[in-house]
């Protein structure tokens, strides 16, 4: 453990006494020795990364606008990626949006701190699912938020919970900033708010005047079913704003994303963000762009789908023929995105049985992280965009076995 002087903790501030190191980025740590088939990072497979089109895009970038992309940039962005961004959601969600609903920023991780930065002050309640993004905890958590869990069931956040809470701190005189979720294919559970929670929301929002943070980095990779509208695109009153980023779709190396909001809000942000980082790396900008301008976003993604699709089914499948039948153990069976949710019966804790997986050579993340309450022990999340499909179901396997091995010691199986 670093140490820092006494003298040195009395300058810090409070905000900075209460940061904690990513569990999920330290539990990484372990899982990098060889061997080990790891269901715990949230990242993209890296095999689909389009390598050979963006050494001839940055060639070509630097070679007709290098001067002016290696040169600062304004803070709302790269004008011509704003325009290409908002005409893309408009073919692809219908949504209306121009050039002044878009910040760009430098991955939805930023959105998220910007978030914070200008709705919470210590102590304000926010509603957030139990579970939910661990990156949005910790970034709501900077800014000391008072943090009110909604559980989530197969379709999403329980809105007659979310109800439940704006009703109570209204009658204590107090103010819920705002809602957070993530509609599609949410991280860590995979699970989608169906259409009618989703204009349920938004009801709510209008009645107790409470804003809507609709994170959306994975709504493109859909597998199955119909894409259900955007919470922002029901919109009509501004009270939703979106949360996008080009991480999931293209490469998260470039730390691109970008915010949809109204105006006002928008110029807020962009105020929020100036003294933050003056401006997003122009030189991503214009590689991503020239990305988009060349068509090859639209050909990327379904190759995404393709081979994320394939991924989750055999996960699936393993984990249908491997994991013993009759104990209690559920799991999600998501429509997109990067994960799936497993349940052990109430007897097993996920993080007591974590460091036993490790020695089996198998990793995957406690769901205790993914609870501001520390809730949710005998949950786990599972990744299947990253390893390889021979790794998924021999992981799946080794995890099974350790499961029935914990489940014989107790009187449940």
């Amino acid at each position: 453990m670093n140490y820092i002087p006494e003298i040195l903790q009395d300058l810090l501030s409070l905000t900075s006494k209460g940061l904690v190191r990513s569990e999920i980025r330290e539990l990484l740590k372990l899982t990098r020795k060889p061997g080990i088939i790891s269901f715990a990072g949230g990242l993209p497979f890296s095999g689909l990364f389009p390598i050979k089109e963006l050494k001839d895009i940055v060639n070509s970038v630097l070679d007709s606008e290098g001067e002016i992309a290696l040169q600062y940039g304004p803070t709302e962005g790269d004008s011509r990626l704003i325009d290409f961004l908002a005409g893309w959601m408009k073919e692809t969600e219908g949504a209306d949006v121009n050039k002044d609903n878009i910040l760009v920023v430098s991955g939805s991780q930023q959105a998220l701190d910007l978030i914070g930065k200008i709705f919470i002050d210590p102590g304000d309640p926010i509603i957030i699912g139990l579970p939910s993004y661990l990156g949005a905890i910790q970034a709501f958590k900077s800014f000391r938020a008072n943090m009110v869990g909604a559980r989530l069931d197969k379709q999403g956040i329980k809105v007659d919970t979310v109800a439940d809470i704006l009703r109570t701190y209204t009658a204590k005189g107090q103010k819920i900033k705002f809602i957070y979720v993530v509609p599609d294919f949410q991280n860590p559970s995979g699970v989608t708010i169906s259409l009618e929670r989703r204009e349920r929301l938004l009801e709510l929002c209008y009645e107790y005047e409470v804003v809507l943070v609709e994170d959306s980095p994975y709504r493109d990779l859909r597998f199955d079913g119909e894409p259900i509208p955007m919470i922002r695109t029901l919109d009509k009153k501004g009270y939703a704003f979106s949360l996008h980023t080009f991480s999931k779709l293209l490469f998260p190396g470039t730390r691109l994303g970008w915010i949809v909001a109204d105006k006002a809000i928008q110029e807020k942000l962009t105020m929020a963000k100036q003294p933050t980082d003056l401006c997003t790396s122009p030189l991503n900008q214009s590689i991503v762009y020239e990305f988009c301008r060349r068509g090859l976003l639209k050909s990327h993604i379904p190759r995404i789908i393709e081979l994320y699709r394939k991924k989750r089914d055999i996960m699936i499948k393993a984990l249908e023929e491997y994991m013993p039948e009759g104990s209690g153990i559920d799991w999600t069976n998501p429509e997109g995105g990067l994960f799936l949710w497993l349940t052990l019966p109430e007897s097993l804790d996920a993080g007591e049985l974590f460091p036993k997986a490790v020695e089996r050579n198998v990793a995957y993340v406690v769901g205790s992280a993914f609870h501001f309450d520390r809730s949710g022990h005998n949950t786990m999340r599972l990744n299947f965009s990253y390893p390889s499909e021979e790794q998924i179901e021999e992981g799946i396997k080794r995890l099974a076995n350790l499961i029935k091995q914990e489940l014989s010691q107790t009187s449940l199986f």
